[in-house]
């Protein structure tokens, strides 16, 4: 209550000028400077900061898309596991990177804010990818007469080092990935109208600088791994972290922070208590009877009230205003009584959630690109002319796809959908998602068509049996990469701006963390899925559906399966989406 008071005298609401004049100078958005005083809006945020974290998410996720990529090569290649394995450890990896934004989220929105936690977390990725280093280094070291002694066994000793510096990058990556996407978002007021239409080609924007990453990644880097070695691919790698976070670091004195507003796990808590012990109480016919905090901000720091909407009623009684609360006002009450704007958390996160759970298929799907795809592309012709194509590098397709129509989305597809509209972004974040599913679906059934003609072919030529490639080129893979494209630039930039926009200001880093948590819930469905395949279709001397000799299974059966479920998500996704109900902050 106190920080309130002291925020309600800051400079934004004081003197003598008009109320317009210092809204002109300052931010309405309640965001600070580097200093620590309201943010001018003149030489503090918008494009200049944003910008930064464009470059430094770039720099990240050309590294993690490079290791990413081309993992199940390395897996099998190197550390000889098998397909199977090797598909199940880079869905089980890639989860994990997409688990650790979670963590990273709540300590930035609860103790050390977005900047401070980024700024830990690529350090943890630097170190992740030295150790990286270490292990394609570890064959070197390990050979000739001059070999350590510690090194007895040199594989063993590799397939550590290098799970140990996997998943450090995955959790550096992973938690930094939503404070910084989040904290570039904050660079644009929401209470301005032009920066809050900046803000949504933020995230088109962001988007296409991560997948250009993805693209020198699945063709430079990949190419580096494959004919100079991985040591030259890691080190790349490394150099383009440090750049990246340096870059991100110099940008201090023109960013816009928002102050940690306490623990979000603690404010539920709150709500879910004091609603229970209010559960005998009736509801005044009035919400306006509500208990809310009398200040022109919330009593939540860093975040603007939020509007009481109907439904979810039981949440509604935490607030429920009673004669020993009057008597008793104060933070020791916070388990009592809760302010309206701390029950509507709750209500956006319970709201969220059918959206969020209806899009861990679509991350299931998309993970195969990474596993089944490039172990696809592996038993195909990968000659162009005399050029032979990394199995991997033809991910850059999707990688391209993404990179030519986000301009495309932005410069034309938006403007063309407003006028007939009107709305500033064209259509809503929840129908750009659901457009995205829908291709997400069709890829599968490209890939199942895709690798039933190929199986065709092997049966023709009579390499059934034979692990060799089939004389079917690779470009056949081209449209269901293309259509995986096209799903990440409706579904993915969707999904980022529906959970940063209708998250509570002091909760942003967590929601978008929540977005990303989906991508790990998917890659650890797909790798259940993926263990469960030989349990059902592996029987009677059958070798399944994803044998270590594809030419023996059934892929395009596989493919067929995640169709299905895939345009069953999509009526459960649209029936959830036209019963959402928007969040109104004041």
């Amino acid at each position: 209550m106190n920080s309130m008071d002291h925020f309600d005298k800051s400079p934004l609401l004081e003197g003598n000028n008009s109320s317009q004049e210092n809204t002109a100078e300052y931010t309405g958005d309640g965001s600070v400077c580097v200093s620590g005083h309201p943010a001018s809006r003149k030489h503090t945020g918008s494009w200049k900061a944003s910008s930064l974290t464009i470059v430094c998410s770039f720099c990240c996720y050309l590294a993690y898309s490079s290791i990413g990529k081309n993992l199940v090569s390395y897996l099998t290649k190197i550390l000889q596991e098998t397909n199977l394995a090797a598909a199940r450890d880079v869905a089980t990896w890639q989860g994990t990177s997409y688990l650790a934004p979670l963590i990273g989220a709540f300590i930035a929105d609860s103790y050390l804010g977005k900047y401070r936690t980024a700024l830990i977390s690529c350090t943890i990725l630097i170190i992740g990818m030295m150790i990286l280093l270490l292990s394609a280094a570890l064959p070197l070291i390990s050979i000739g007469p001059q070999a350590w002694s510690v090194w007895a066994d040199p594989i063993s000793s590799q397939y550590i080092i290098f799970f140990v510096g996997l998943y450090m990058v995955g959790l550096g990556y992973g938690a930094q990935s939503p404070c910084v996407t989040s904290f570039g978002a904050d660079q644009f007021d929401d209470t301005d109208e032009v920066e809050k239409i900046k803000k949504s080609s933020f995230f088109n924007w962001h988007y296409f600088a991560i997948n250009t990453g993805s693209l020198i990644a699945g063709t430079v880097i990949v190419w580096v791994q494959e004919h100079e070695g991985w040591l030259w691919g890691f080190t790349i790698s490394t150099l383009f972290v440090t750049i990246g976070i340096g870059i991100f670091f110099l940008g201090s004195i023109v960013y816009r922070f928002q102050k940690p507003g306490g623990s979000p796990l603690a404010r539920i808590c709150q709500v879910v208590v004091a609603a229970t012990r209010n559960f005998d109480k009736v509801l005044p016919c009035d919400s306006s009877a509500l208990y809310e905090f009398l200040g022109q901000g919330s009593a939540i720091e860093g975040s603007r009230k939020l509007e009481h909407t109907t439904g979810l009623e039981f949440f509604d009684k935490a607030a429920i205003v009673t004669l020993s609360d009057c008597e008793s006002p104060g933070p020791s009450n916070t388990w009592k009584i809760c302010t309206v704007t701390q029950v509507e958390e709750l209500k956006i996160l319970i709201r969220m959630f059918p959206i969020w759970s209806a899009m861990v298929l679509f991350a299931a799907v998309q993970e195969h690109m990474f596993s089944t795809f490039v172990e696809q592309g592996m038993v195909m012709d990968k000659h162009i002319g005399s050029f032979e194509i990394p199995a991997a590098s033809f991910q850059s397709i999707d990688t391209i796809t993404v990179i030519m129509l986000v301009p495309v989305y932005e410069r034309v597809l938006v403007p063309v959908l407003r006028k007939f509209t009107g709305r500033p972004n064209g259509i809503t974040s929840l129908q750009r998602i659901g457009i995205g599913l829908f291709f997400s679906m069709s890829s599968m059934v490209s890939a199942a068509l895709v690798e039933n003609n190929r199986l065709q072919i092997a049966q023709a030529e009579g390499l059934v049996h034979l692990k060799e490639a089939v004389p079917m080129s690779i470009m056949w893979q081209g449209p269901q990469y293309f259509l995986l494209g096209v799903a990440e630039v409706f579904s993915n930039i969707g999904l980022t701006e529906f959970f940063y926009d209708e998250s509570p200001d002091a909760m942003r880093s967590l929601c978008m963390a929540f977005s990303l948590a989906n991508i790990s819930a998917g890659n650890y469905l797909s790798s259940f899925i993926l263990s469960l395949v030989p349990v059902f279709t592996a029987k009677g001397g059958s070798p399944g559906w994803i044998p270590d000799n594809l030419n023996e299974g059934h892929l395009d059966r596989f493919y067929l399966m995640l169709a299905g479920l895939s345009l069953l998500n999509l009526f459960i996704f649209v029936f959830n989406a036209m019963r959402y109900k928007c969040k109104k902050a004041s």
